[in-house]
């Protein structure tokens, strides 16, 4: 009989905690960083980080496979994955912004059981299991009640790397316009939490990674939330695309997302040049 999801959350919890324990004295350093693919920002503190959680996810279940971020490539070809980014938000770290956290899922047979982000420099623990719902600091947590796009706060993101690629600015100017703010905090880990923990309505963004999402994703589900990809079909670990949501919005935000890709409705900036004529500086 396999084990109950809950049965490894306290171990996951504690390794989460310690590595984020270990991060905080190198960002109290400003300790250097340097540049991995192009402009992806990777220190020190990513790589000692993984190091850790994967000896002690290798101490406590030898037989599961491991897929980190940085590299770590455990895999047996069993039923149990751990999905490991052990510093999300590395660019916000590297430049001494408070926002970034440790992220560590684990998927039993294809389906996500146990998720994990602690943000050390809040010292807040979001924790899932299936089943038996999502907390922050042991205290149950649930997503907002919010009824309508227009009156909801979303969160997005945007790659380091080939920004200029990415097609998010066009539905970060629709959004903005349609619902009450938008905001950019720089990890997907942190964002997905925040809409299990009622913060944020909603969150989308492109071409994200399983260590990306996954604990995020089970916390959302188990906080009463809603992920899909964009059209609403049902989201997988190796999904591109990531729609979250307190459930009350989402399908308004999936026809918002509808409207955007075919081009319909959409609304447009104002013009610079009536600002500066209105308000001419000097």
């Amino acid at each position: 009989m396999a084990e109950q999801p809950s049965s490894y959350l306290p171990q996951a919890s504690a390794i989460a905690v310690e590595a984020g324990k270990l991060l905080m004295p190198y960002f109290e350093r400003r300790v250097g960083f340097e540049y991995k693919g192009g402009v992806d920002l990777v220190t020190e503190a990513d790589t000692a980080s993984e190091q850790l959680i994967a000896s002690r996810l290798r101490a406590a279940w030898p037989g599961h496979d491991i897929i980190g971020e940085e590299g770590t490539r455990d895999t047996h070809g069993g039923s149990m994955r751990w999905y490991v980014d052990p510093l999300d938000g590395t660019t916000n770290f590297a430049h001494g912004y408070p926002v970034f956290c440790v992220s560590i899922c684990l998927e039993r047979e294809g389906e996500l059981i146990v998720g994990v982000i602690y943000d050390p420099t809040r010292d807040e623990l979001f924790a899932a299991a299936k089943g038996s719902g999502a907390t922050l600091n042991q205290r149950p947590i649930h997503v907002s009640n919010t009824a309508t796009l227009s009156e909801s706060i979303l969160g997005t993101g945007f790659p380091s790397f080939k920004r200029h690629k990415n097609p998010n600015i066009y539905f970060y100017h629709q959004l903005t316009l349609t619902s009450h703010g938008i905001r950019r905090a720089g990890s997907a880990a942190l964002d997905l939490a925040n809409v299990a923990a009622g913060r944020y309505d909603g969150y989308w963004e492109f071409n994200l990674n399983p260590w990306d999402t996954t604990a995020g994703v089970l916390l959302v589900q188990e906080a009463g939330g809603t992920v899909t990809c964009f059209d609403g079909s049902p989201w997988r670990t190796d999904s591109k695309e990531t729609l979250a949501s307190n459930t009350c919005i989402h399908e308004e935000l999936i026809h918002c997302f509808r409207e955007i890709f075919a081009g319909r409705n959409l609304k447009e900036l104002p013009a610079l040049i009536s600002h500066r004529s209105q308000h001419p500086c000097g």
